[in-house]
Formats: C-alpha cells, structure tokens, sequence
C-alpha cells in the first residue's frame, strides 16, 4: 500500500498530526491521524517520496527527521497554502491543501533549516526580545517621573 504513495501533506500540531497522502495518479491512498510517537514508524515505512508541510514551529526539526528517512521535504509559508484550503479549517482539510500546494510548479519553498541555523537564529531573537521591553520600561518611568515635576531628555543616557 504505501510504496505507491507519491505526495504526502503533512499538517502539524503538538501531538496529532494528520497525513494526506496520494498516489502519483492524484488518487488519496492515506488520510488519517498520527501521534506524535508514530510519526518517524509510519514514515520510515514509506518509499522515499514528496512530503510537504507549513514552515511553521516544529516543521524544520520534523524536515530534518524526514529527510534523514529520504524523503524530499518541501516547507511552504501558511499564506502560500491558505488558498488551497477547499473547505473549512480542520488538520485533515490543511493536509490536503499542503498535499496540493506542494506539487504546484510555481510555489515558494522555506529551505529546511539545519540545528546551527536555527541555534543562531534564536540567539539574535532572544537578543532581540528585551529590546522593546527596555524601550516601554524607559518610557513608563520618565512618564511617572514628569508627574513630580522631572523631566528628562528621551532615549537612554549614552
């Protein structure tokens, strides 16, 4: 059964995530729901073949798994496989809509990112994060100091 799976979309969530799969004919071979501990089990059952999925948390460590496994993964930004959505806003509609998106000629791919990418790509938004915080907390305080009569200059002292 699975060797003649050509396309697989992949919708991910916490712990269920739930395959669309289709032969190279068009024709759905898979649809149903995994937990998380039968993902890499059910794929690595699978003959290598396209699996596509939202680029979004959790969906470059699942590309890296998948891929170790042989398959080709492909990551989509959400807006891009939206418009594919037939119906309402269920995990097995998104799968098929990734599963659709995934073979379109003239779709934008997301590179799987390796650990290091990723890594460093923390480390600058974690730097980031304060940023803002430091900024309001600035403003709030020269804001409740002019209410005792002091008033200072905007921006922190250099």
């Amino acid at each position: 059964m699975h060797e003649e799976i050509a396309t697989v979309g992949l919708d991910l969530a916490k712990s269920v995530f739930q395959v669309h799969a289709i032969g190279a004919d068009g024709k759905v071979i898979v649809r149903r729901q995994l937990r998380r501990a039968e993902m890499l089990k059910f794929f690595a059952s699978l003959s290598p073949c396209l699996v596509g999925m939202e680029a979004c948390a959790s969906a470059h460590h699942w590309g890296r798994e998948l891929r170790a496994l042989g398959h080709d993964v492909r990551l989509m930004p959400p807006a891009y496989v939206k418009p594919y959505v037939k119906r309402g806003k269920t995990g097995a509609a998104d799968a098929e809509a990734i599963c659709e998106s995934a073979t379109r000629p003239t779709m934008r791919f997301v590179a799987v990112k390796s650990v290091q990418q990723q890594a460093v790509l923390m480390l600058h938004k974690t730097r980031d994060l304060p940023v803002p915080q430091r900024t309001a907390l600035t403003n709030a305080l020269r804001a409740h100091l002019s209410e005792y009569g002091i008033v200072t200059g905007q921006g922190l002292p250099a």
